[in-house]
């Protein structure tokens, strides 16, 4: 007999669960040492994803411990509503805000990364969440995105050494004076992009300093994700 099919916000609601579904064939093995990078970062109004707005976006290119500083991006997104405390943190007045680009603008930017590039994020399940709502929004569909997080990363190293983690221990300033980075400017979408691209590097050659691991030997700290983003009329 025949298993059921399960209904697609079931198939999907456990996808992101699981952290997503397992990597394609076709990149289990491609090596950590040759695959382009583009970490990404949200300034966000809340940490609730169904919430939360996109104050600004930021990203850069990088690739075997390099970051490629000509290929950057920025932009204050316009949002309007409560802002809660993000004009403060981000150092972004209201003005700014409600004078930014539109959400649109940035994703049709980004979307072309989809398939070139593993993305890098520090918490990656939070921007996660609110770039598939955004997505969404405006009718785009991105399949099998594939991720790193420094976060998860951290986190799965730091569980090696104590039972309870001790407070603030994963955030991305403290994981970079861990590894001996030096202070990197806070809360600005492109400055938190550089510093998590530069804490992945670091982490990277912590683990395999001679450059022999691939995406798929690192799947078990649960930091490699793989995750279909947005809207599609085959969900």
């Amino acid at each position: 007999m025949s298993t059921p099919q399960q209904p697609p916000i079931w198939r999907r609601i456990q996808q992101w669960l699981s952290g997503g579904a397992a990597l394609p064939e076709s990149r289990k093995h491609q090596m950590l040492r040759d695959v382009p990078l583009l970490a990404v970062d949200l300034e966000l109004t809340s940490l609730d994803p169904q919430k939360a707005k996109i104050t600004s976006i930021g990203w850069t290119e990088g690739k075997a411990g390099s970051i490629d500083l000509s290929n950057c991006y920025y932009a204050v997104v316009r949002a309007s509503g409560d802002l809660e405390q993000s004009p403060v943190i981000h150092g972004l007045t209201a003005d700014e805000i409600a004078r930014g680009a539109h959400i649109k603008e940035a994703l049709e930017q980004l979307v072309p990364y989809a398939q070139t590039h593993v993305w890098v994020f520090h918490n990656a399940g939070l921007d996660l969440a609110v770039l598939d709502k955004v997505l969404a929004a405006n009718d785009m569909y991105l399949p099998e995105v594939i991720t790193i997080d420094t976060l998860k990363l951290a986190v799965y190293q730091l569980q090696k050494q104590h039972d309870v983690l001790p407070p603030n221990s994963a955030t991305l300033t403290v994981c970079r004076q861990r590894l001996n980075l030096p202070l990197a400017p806070a809360h600005n979408a492109l400055d938190d992009a550089m510093a998590t691209l530069q804490l992945w590097f670091a982490q990277y050659y912590s683990m395999d300093p001679s450059g022999k691991m691939s995406l798929q030997d690192i799947a078990h700290t649960q930091a490699v994700g793989c995750k279909n983003l947005g809207k599609s009329s085959n969900k």
